[in-house]
């Protein structure tokens, strides 16, 4: 009986040996071959833009290509899904907002993902501040004369979204200035901004590195940022609140997942490379010129913070009066 006790625990210890080999084995190469980036929102969107470049160095660090693919649609729960549903190997990472993983549980009915459960936090990338943009043919030049002309003329304004972060605040911002917008929803940044431009649609939220191109073009009027405080990025820009709309904060952020149950060292070795990247002087200042305020942490920092995203964007949701869809 003893004997055979023995032998048990020896066939146990062999096998934790093995499986400890293989994990290790299996962190020692990868990656071995390309790695794809699946993105919830368009070409040409802001986590679009700085993912290309962030990806440029993250396939330099690890000898591999990286592959962008662009997932658009359902509020970016088409994207989220597949990744959630990808095999944990670290092949199919998903680099998205507060779209997926802060909003979305209380903007939907039925979300087809768990935005804690079903995935790995690898590191965060930083911050993508939003602008208020209007199309200028709307006799506005400040948020003061706005709200003066959505009072004045109910029903008449409108605004486009292709993000949660576009539809919070045009939400949030119709309810604590107390102005009737139609909302316009949008797959994406790109085609809503178009309709801005074109005249369709009254206005938009939308990240700077998106719009700022087409405010200095004079396609666009930027009238303020949705930060509490300015934004180094476009410092003369008041904040919504400086404007005189109250409680108006909210803040787009940026990270990368992977599905759960991802091994520890292929974490680790994303992570790492990721804040290299990140960190870098050169990198920082050319993420700066594209409208993001990059900075990343570890994936506890990360996880821990998604928990605390989903408190906060209940919190807007549900001020904003916004109902799931």
């Amino acid at each position: 009986m003893i004997s055979g006790l023995i032998r048990n625990l020896r066939t146990v210890a062999a096998a934790a040996l093995c499986l400890t080999a293989a994990s290790t084995a299996h962190a020692d190469t990868y990656p071995s071959r390309n790695i794809t980036l699946v993105l919830p929102f368009a070409a040409g969107s802001g986590t679009d833009t700085t993912t290309r470049l962030i990806s440029q160095h993250l396939s330099q660090a690890l000898g591999v290509p990286i592959v962008i693919e662009n997932k658009a649609g359902a509020n970016g729960m088409l994207a989220a899904t597949y990744v959630a549903k990808a095999a944990p190997d670290g092949y199919t990472l998903l680099v998205t907002t507060n779209t997926t993983h802060s909003a979305n549980p209380y903007l939907l009915k039925s979300l087809t993902y768990d935005p804690v459960k079903d995935f790995t936090p690898i590191a965060r990338t930083g911050d993508l501040p939003f602008m208020l943009v209007i199309n200028p043919e709307v006799p506005a030049k400040t948020v003061g004369e706005l709200v003066a002309y959505g009072k004045a003329n109910p029903g008449k304004l409108s605004y486009a979204s292709g993000s949660s972060a576009a539809i919070v605040s045009g939400a949030t911002f119709a309810h604590n200035a107390g102005i009737d917008l139609l909302h316009v929803p949008y797959k994406s940044s790109p085609p809503a901004l178009n309709d801005v431009m074109g005249g369709r649609v009254s206005m938009m939220f939308v990240d700077i590195l998106t719009g700022l191109p087409h405010v200095n073009g004079n396609a666009l009027r930027a009238l303020a940022v949705t930060t509490k405080d300015r934004s180094p990025l476009v410092p003369h820009l008041p904040s919504m609140q400086e404007a005189g709309v109250p409680d108006f904060d909210i803040t787009s952020w940026q990270g990368y997942f992977g599905p759960a149950g991802m091994p520890k060292e292929i974490v680790t070795r994303l992570n790492t490379e990721i804040r290299k990247i990140i960190e870098n002087p050169e990198i920082k200042a050319k993420l700066a010129t594209l409208g993001m305020d990059a900075f990343s942490g570890t994936p506890e920092q990360l996880g821990t913070f998604v928990n605390e995203q989903l408190v906060l964007w209940e919190k807007l949701i549900t001020n904003a009066k916004i109902e799931k869809q």
